[in-house]
């Protein structure tokens, strides 16, 4: 199950107490205070990590807190500082601030470190506040408290390639075909209830990834269907290929026209990303005329144009070079 969206509350470490204490040792015959400082609280920071690939785990714990410090001691002796805390998240997550809603960071390379929460200082202890004319203090400071924040996380799944498209027009299909990945495939709509990622093998160990989106229809914007929930994922892409049913009765330019539509609604850049219209079933093509009026519209609009079959294979390989060379790999 892919989950996308998480909410988690962070309460940095606490500080520890400074320590109010008197040398008292033999030979030492004016010892006075001697009273160490507190431990600092321990930060918490969201770290990039390919450990994961979901926001799942945090479904199951969405309080985190680091360890606060130690205590001083006697003998000017400083508390152990907490141990920071690390909270591990997916690439292509962003953490926003809440509840202003601030975007904080957009993690995209593994190994990517943020500090989100810093821990308390720890308090002085009475060794501190040794002055001339005061030389016996019975002062501490406590230790601070740490940082308490709470964020929004959501994953934008990290892909070069997004299919897009009406439900039940062969995605999942292709996706199976060209990669490893096994979606449900089934012939209903919406199938596809979340996102799937495939990757692509080359020669020369080159390779690049695709993202299955669920299908959508007309006022996906608005909610409708599926909605455009998904469609956070494919504005990372590098290339989105438009899937079209020839098979089907319907129109193959209305139905490119409502899924370009539907982007534009979502995400004004989306439409304007390079693009591959790429007419599937074509094993079950009974109207020639689809084909050639797809390729009229692709030239007028000067984007490259392919028909497949992924029952058969027919233009599989030939795809797989043209996306290759689209994403200039």
């Amino acid at each position: 199950m892919l989950i996308d969206e998480a909410r988690i509350h962070l309460i940095a470490g606490r500080g520890g107490n400074g320590c109010v204490a008197f040398r008292r040792e033999k030979f030492v015959p004016r010892g006075g205070p001697s009273g160490g400082d507190g431990g600092r609280g321990g930060h918490i920071y969201v770290e990039c990590s390919d450990r994961v690939n979901t926001l799942l785990h945090f479904q199951y714990k969405r309080l985190f807190r680091a360890e606060r410090g130690r205590h001083g001691e006697g003998g000017k002796r400083h508390g152990r500082n907490g141990a920071d805390l690390v909270i591990p998240v997916p690439p292509g997550t962003q953490v926003f601030q809440l509840p202003e809603g601030a975007l904080l960071h957009d993690f995209s390379t593994v190994g990517e470190r943020l500090l989100v929460a810093r821990g308390g200082s720890g308090g002085r202890g009475n060794a501190r506040f040794t002055t001339p004319t005061r030389q016996a203090p019975r002062i501490a400071e406590p230790g601070r408290p740490g940082d308490e924040v709470e964020l929004s996380l959501t994953l934008k799944l990290i892909a070069d390639v997004g299919l897009v498209g009406l439900p039940n027009v062969g995605k999942s299909t292709l996706i199976s075909r060209i990669s490893s990945a096994r979606p449900k495939i089934a012939d209903y709509p919406f199938t596809t209830l979340e996102p799937h990622l495939g990757v692509v093998a080359l020669a020369d160990f080159r390779s690049f990834v695709v993202a299955d989106i669920p299908g959508l229809i007309e006022g996906a914007h608005q909610g409708q269907g599926l909605g455009d929930r998904f469609l956070k994922h494919v504005e990372r892409t590098k290339v989105l290929v438009h899937l079209i049913d020839v098979s089907q009765p319907r129109d193959p330019i209305q139905d490119y026209k409502t899924v370009i539509r539907e982007l534009s609604l979502f995400n004004a850049d989306l439409a304007r990303r390079r693009q591959l219209v790429l007419a599937s079933k074509l094993d079950a093509l009974d109207d020639p005329r689809k084909i050639t009026r797809l390729k009229i519209m692709c030239a007028r609009r000067r984007i490259p144009f392919h028909a497949v079959s992924s029952v058969s294979g027919k233009g599989i390989p030939e795809l797989i070079a043209l996306l290759a060379r689209m994403l200039r790999l």
